[in-house]
């Protein structure tokens, strides 16, 4: 196991790129350090063209993040295969179809945070 990463901030750009190396598109950190009662610092988000691949990236950003040290407290939605939720506590993956994401539109629910797009 690697040293476990402590800061938030690189824990979520980790996430990020767990989700980008299983062919994850759209993907984009919200910072939500800055928002009154928010419950986690970020949100990593990212987009799948189908239930298996959302179960694919979920799969990977899980095994990823555990490689690191960590452990989701609350893993929701993997079945149904439209919006997993992994809750790492200080960050929070959002793995949807690319149809739930749209109509969820967390960027703009969560837009007073600072957004930044994650591509290579």
């Amino acid at each position: 196991m690697a040293r476990q990463i402590k800061l938030p901030g690189t824990l979520a750009k980790r996430a990020a790129h767990f989700a980008l190396a299983k062919n994850a598109h759209d993907i984009t950190i919200i910072d939500l350090r800055k928002i009154k009662n928010a419950f986690a610092d970020y949100f990593v988000i990212c987009s799948c063209d189908s239930d298996t691949h959302v179960r694919a990236v979920s799969a990977a950003v899980q095994e990823g993040m555990h490689d690191l040290g960590h452990r989701p407290f609350h893993v929701e939605g993997e079945q149904a295969g439209q919006w997993v939720l992994i809750d790492f506590a200080d960050i929070v993956v959002h793995v949807f179809h690319k149809h739930s994401r749209t109509y969820y539109n967390l960027e703009r629910l969560w837009g007073d945070g600072k957004i930044e797009k994650v591509t290579e």
